[in-house]
């Protein structure tokens, strides 16, 4: 029983990153990398380079990679840590807040317009399954 819900839930959650990066113009205009180290940076800033990788699970030349990118675009700055100049600290930028605003909101309506038909207790039961998986994949992955 366990192995056919098993094999299930991996197909549905395929289908679902396969969904969301299809329709993923709709969200605004970040990608996933993008977005997420900007919401990173939105929870906590500054931070250094290898503490983003770390927190976002990458290795430290692609995070350097991705902060070099939102850096071109004037989403981020980059500065030398006060205490410790060899290291680089990085923050949004005004345009960087601007950007992740309004995808987050634009975000936020399309998943509205998708579950507006779930009732509060079903959406409940979502964001505790989908945070506990997050959680347990990245328990796993260490």
């Amino acid at each position: 029983m366990a192995h056919d819900s098993l094999r299930k839930i991996e197909k549905e959650i395929a289908l679902l990153v396969r969904l969301t990066t299809a329709y993923s113009p709709r969200f605004g205009n970040l990608d996933r990398s993008e977005y997420l180290l900007l919401s990173e940076l939105d929870k906590q800033s500054p931070l250094a380079i290898n503490t983003l990788a770390e927190k976002l699970m990458l290795n430290l030349s692609t995070a350097s990679r991705q902060v070099s990118a939102l850096e071109r675009k004037n989403f981020i700055r980059r500065f030398p840590d006060p205490q410790n100049g060899r290291i680089s600290l990085v923050e949004m930028t005004s345009e960087g807040i601007d950007i992740l605003y309004k995808v987050q909101k634009a975000r936020y309506d399309v998943y509205t317009e998708i579950l507006q038909d779930w009732p509060n207790e079903e959406l409940n039961i979502l964001e505790t399954h989908l945070t506990r998986l997050n959680r347990d994949f990245k328990k796993w992955s260490k």
